[in-house]
């Protein structure tokens, strides 16, 4: 798989016009105009400083348990998320997402572009190196999903041996955190690889420059990813609003009673104020992740 050039960190660059112009009417209008919508999703949960917060978080405790911990199996499924994000920075698709919405036309060169027929618009090898970019972003974020997951639960097990509660503690709310702001990230570049997918489409028949040769780009991501539906839940992307209106809780009555819950990252659990106190500098940004993405989609 590291041999596959959507997987590569440096993808080579077209040695092509980033631009074209194409004849332009009403749908392909509409594609651009959804295209820049998700390009700009994904820019900002990538930018987000909920996320840079987190990720500083993440980087403090591997810098103070270097020494301590380093040969815990905690410490290991950290540092391999840690590898996750470094190198998702490295792959710099935060300036490759910027390029797009630069090359994308504006609201007014649109107008224009529809009265004269024609309009410049991203060509298509650069098009075509993008959906690498992406398909190898979407296959880092799955894999970042799983060893947050894996993390989480080795850190979950010495909370039950009630060993370095606090510390543990941390490490959990950090990783569910990260956790739902990852898969936030996969669902939006799965949908914004759909809207690159037409708008190539239309781009590749007014102007053919074919960049990949050797190489077919899925038509399906998330089928081409193998993601699981505990992951990425197909049928609820269409419906993902009503998801985060409709969040699956479990209810416990008092703090006495023993807590036969699963315990789930991304899922809301309801507890009881004596119990949910100590939790609130942990929940409280994830929640305002939440309701500042929710908001985001209704002004789109």
């Amino acid at each position: 798989m590291a041999g596959e050039v959507w997987n590569r960190v440096n993808i080579p660059f077209p040695s092509a016009v980033s631009s074209v112009r194409v004849h332009f009417g009403s749908s392909t209008d509409e594609i651009v105009k959804n295209l820049w919508t998700e390009n700009e999703k994904v820019l900002q949960l990538m930018r987000s400083e909920i996320l840079q917060t987190e990720v500083r978080v993440l980087y403090e405790l591997m810098y103070n348990l270097n020494n301590s911990t380093r040969g815990s199996k905690t410490f290991k499924a950290l540092k391999q998320v840690e590898q996750c994000i470094n190198r998702l920075k490295n792959m710099k698709l935060n300036v490759a997402l910027q390029e797009l919405a630069e090359l994308c036309p504006s609201k007014t060169q649109r107008v224009l572009g529809i009265k004269a027929q024609e309009c410049d618009v991203p060509s298509q090898p650069f098009l075509e190196w993008l959906c690498l970019k992406v398909l190898g972003a979407a296959q880092l974020m799955s894999c970042t999903l799983n060893r947050c997951s894996r993390a989480f639960l080795l850190s979950k097990q010495h909370m039950k041996l009630e060993e370095f509660l606090v510390l543990n503690m941390v490490i959990t709310s950090m990783l569910s955190r990260l956790w739902v702001i990852f898969r936030g990230i996969l669902v939006s570049l799965c949908t914004l690889y759909q809207q690159i997918l037409m708008l190539l489409s239309e781009v590749a028949k007014a102007q053919p420059m074919p960049y990949l040769t050797d190489f077919s780009l899925p038509a399906d991501l998330t089928q081409f990813l193998g993601l699981s539906d505990a992951i990425l839940p197909s049928k609820q992307l269409t419906d993902i609003k009503k998801q985060k209106k409709k969040r699956p809780t479990v209810k416990v009555q008092n703090s006495r009673q023993k807590m036969n819950f699963k315990e789930d990252l991304g899922v809301a659990i309801e507890r009881g104020a004596d119990l949910d106190a100590h939790l609130k500098p942990f929940l409280k940004p994830l929640r305002d992740f939440t309701q500042s993405t929710s908001s985001t989609q209704k002004n789109d």
